[in-house]
């Protein structure tokens, strides 16, 4: 405050263009103090809120939005994944260079030590086909390997890693899981629920290694104008020691971003026991660390052909429709009862029989103890019907898309499901005509966390291959941009606090090279972030920034 009693602003962006939030005016420059929104104007209007030791940044023309708000990823998993094998497409297209990006990883390992991967995509593969388990014994003959499919719900293990978790070609696939044989032999491949045994017997990772998980993860958030995201499943691993990581991570002044975390409830792996003992509930917690929904999996990946759909894939029979990881008693029980000690839930659920089971478990519990502003969530929600649409627009269940699959995912899709399906899945138009604030997300590590892909296909509807696919869902650049910032914090009951460049909220802000607003919806992939700014100070500036 300077002697006149006027604020003078700690932190002060001028000369460019401030977008604050759809609807609002678009202007000049804005002003931060305390760690937040002081004011928004003309550079006029803000000059007399610099002060001599305001921190005064040059725009030179440049965007400058609310810090970006990923609702659904996998912060601590995408910072371990950034240190273990890298299996996406653009580093290993063909088997070959998979498998030896395998052996890369394993050299210098001592035999025995594991060989973890993620990221491969056996549709953009050259042989169009998962490894099999005598490729990777082959490629690493003395370690246990684990490689993921990019969407986190298909894996496949050598044979040294399917010992160790006692699965033999006796081994039955569980419910809601499968174990692919082939003439009574393993491939290696599992699915689902069957992954869990090698889960399981994964070497346990410290409290003090996943902080640099989330350290890691987090910095390269910043790196993209990300200053917020929902960490969708703590636990999923590490059991509690992960949320224990995200605590201390806290503490120590080491969370890069802003964190809604999930707690993970799901019947084979769930940490609720010890939230109940803490008395950690939805809601709980600071700007910083806030405790989050519910997270149980009801389905798997349409990708993978395990999202749950009424209907067959094509190329299937007549039962190749996916898998349901729980009975609906399962699911009806597991809702119910934290529903009524005031938990929030953030289901996934991906194909429409998933989400006809979780609608059908979510009315159920809001019949019991009505709660209109509770705001349950399904995740993904990519392949709904009209009919459930109306459902979630009665009880206010908001969908958690992630636009960038189509982006990523698209052309595969089009190969599993008819293109009448495809074209009306994801449908942010109706949607947000229907008051239910979807949100935007990418569920890194499942697709590249850059926002900029997720922003693109959400103003055109187009795959990476240039395919558009359901053109009446196309959004303007601040639809597209809204869903990335004001609704993903409404997603999180935070909309009050995030999510628009107004007196009182949060200084968080994202300064881009290019002009999204006015640019051309190729320019929107080649685009940058120069600054970014959380809670009014500076967390990452490129070092190459174009004046």
């Amino acid at each position: 405050m300077s002697g006149s009693g006027i604020v003078v602003a700690d932190t002060v962006l001028r000369g460019g263009k401030v977008w604050c939030g759809l609807g609002l005016e678009v202007t000049q420059a804005l002003a931060l103090f305390g760690g937040r929104v002081l004011a928004t104007g003309t550079d006029a209007q803000i000059e007399p809120l610099i002060g001599p030791d305001t921190t005064v940044i040059d725009l030179n023309g440049r965007l400058a939005t609310p810090g970006l708000n990923d609702a659904h990823m996998h912060l601590l998993p995408y910072g371990t994944t950034m240190a273990e094998v890298d299996l996406r497409t653009k580093v290993a297209p063909t088997l070959e260079a998979l498998l030896q990006a395998v052996r890369d990883g394993a050299a210098g390992l001592a035999p025995g030590d594991w060989v973890i991967g993620r990221g491969y995509d056996n549709s953009k593969l050259d042989v169009g086909r998962h490894p099999y388990r005598e490729e990777l014994d082959q490629a690493s003959p003395d370690n246990p390997v684990y490689i993921v499919r990019t969407d986190g719900h298909l894996a496949v293990a050598n044979s040294k890693a399917l010992e160790l978790a006692g699965i033999t070609e006796d081994t039955p696939s569980p419910q809601g899981g499968m174990i692919e044989k082939q003439n009574g032999k393993l491939t290696g491949l599992l699915a689902e629920t069957a992954r869990e045994p090698v889960m399981n017997v994964l070497p346990d990772n410290s409290v003090d290694k996943l902080v640099e998980s989330i350290e890691r993860g987090g910095r390269d958030l910043l790196s993209r104008g990300v200053t917020s995201c929902m960490e969708a499943a703590i636990g999923i691993r590490d059991g509690w020691t992960e949320m224990l990581a995200y605590q201390k991570a806290h503490r120590d002044g080491r969370l890069p971003v802003r964190v809604y975390g999930v707690l993970m409830g799901d019947k084979g792996r769930t940490i609720m026991a010890e939230a109940r003992a803490a008395g950690m509930v939805s809601g709980g917690g600071d700007d910083m660390l806030r405790i989050g929904p519910v997270k149980i999996f009801t389905d798997g990946s349409a990708g993978g052909r395990t999202a749950a759909m009424s209907k067959p894939y094509m190329g299937g029979d007549e039962n190749d429709t996916g898998l349901l990881c729980l009975t609906d008693d399962e699911l009806n029980t597991m809702i119910a009862d934290a529903h009524r000690d005031g938990y929030r839930f953030a289901i996934h659920a991906i194909g429409d029989a998933a989400i006809e089971q979780t609608l059908n478990a979510m009315e159920a519990a809001l019949a019991e103890v009505p709660d209109p502003n509770r705001r349950h969530r399904i995740e993904h929600c990519g392949w709904l019907r009209p009919d459930q649409m109306e459902r979630m627009k009665k009880h206010h269940i908001l969908p958690a898309p992630q636009p960038a699959f189509l982006y990523y995912f698209g052309d595969n899709y089009l190969k599993l499901l008819e293109r009448e399906r495809v074209e009306a899945s994801h449908p942010m138009r109706t949607w947000i005509d229907a008051g239910l604030h979807p949100s935007a997300s990418t569920d890194c590590p499942v697709v590249e966390v850059d926002p900029f892909a997720n922003l693109y296909t959400m103003v055109t509807r187009k795959t990476e291959n240039g395919t558009q696919i359901g053109t009446e869902h196309i959004l303007t650049m601040e639809e597209a941009l809204n869903a990335y910032t004001f609704e993903s914090a409404y997603a999180a009951h935070e909309e009050t606090i995030k999510g628009r460049l107004v007196p009182g909220q949060l200084g968080d802000v994202a300064v881009f090279d290019t002009d999204l607003l006015t640019c051309t919806p190729e320019e929107i992939l080649t685009t940058q972030c120069d600054l970014t700014i959380l809670g009014g100070k500076v967390v990452y500036e490129r070092s190459d920034t174009r004046p």
